[in-house]
This record gives C-alpha cells, structure tokens and sequence, in this order.
C-alpha cells in the first residue's frame, strides 16, 4: 500500500500564506496524477489542485486560482500546495491523493474517485 503524508496544516489569519507538503513513499511517485482535495465544514469533499507526472499540466478550484501553487519534485517523492491570500473559506482539512491510472501522460482528474491512494490530512485554520 503506498503511504502519502501530508503536513504544513496550521493556524493563520486571513491574508496569510501556508505551504502544505505531501510526502510519498514510493519512487513509483514519478508516474503519478497527484491531487490536493478539501473537506471544509458542513461541505463535502471538494478538488483544490492536481498536477501531472512531470508538472507540465496543471488543473486548480475555481476558488482557488490565482492564490494557490502547485509542484512536484519527483526525484524527492514530494508535492506541495502554496496558498496566498487564504480566506475563511479555505478552512478544511486537506487530503493529498494519488492517482496511478494516467501514467506518463498530459492527462490530469478533478475527480476524487479516481484517485487510488489518500494521505489522512492536514488541518489548515483560517481566522478572518
């Protein structure tokens, strides 16, 4: 079973940047589709971000774009999440997921059932 682990949740006010991190223990990360999902208070499980194999294709929430980043570094099995310009919205926990069907393709999902493997989550906190 491939293990993700995010980490980098916290408390900030709004405004504020947070970076949260998602470490995979497999070098098969490489081939992976990964994805940041949310589940937000009294919401469902909602997309945030994805980024393909090698970072050339990106896919980001309406809500987010423009202040959320998204990156890979696959010779060190880590992703990351840069968020600026948080609001109260973005509170949730987030879930790092993998999806190992695309391979090594342009081809990226917003769509959680499609991802095979999940992290536990982050809490991220924002006061407005």
């Amino acid at each position: 079973q491939v293990q993700l682990r995010e980490s980098g949740g916290g408390s900030v006010q709004a405004g504020g940047s947070l970076r949260l991190t998602c470490d995979v223990d497999r070098d098969s990360f490489v081939s992976y589709v990964m994805g940041w999902f949310r589940r937000s208070p009294g919401k469902e499980l909602e997309f945030v971000a994805a980024i393909n194999w090698n970072g050339g294709t990106t896919s980001f929430a309406d809500s987010v774009k423009g202040r959320f980043s998204i990156s890979r570094d696959n010779d060190k099995n880590t992703m990351w999440l840069q968020m600026n310009g948080l609001k109260s919205d973005d509170t949730g926990v987030y879930y790092c997921a993998a999806d190992h069907g695309p391979g090594f393709t342009d081809y990226i999902s917003r769509e959680k059932n499609e991802y095979d493997y999940w992290g536990r989550g982050t809490q991220v906190t924002v006061a407005s």
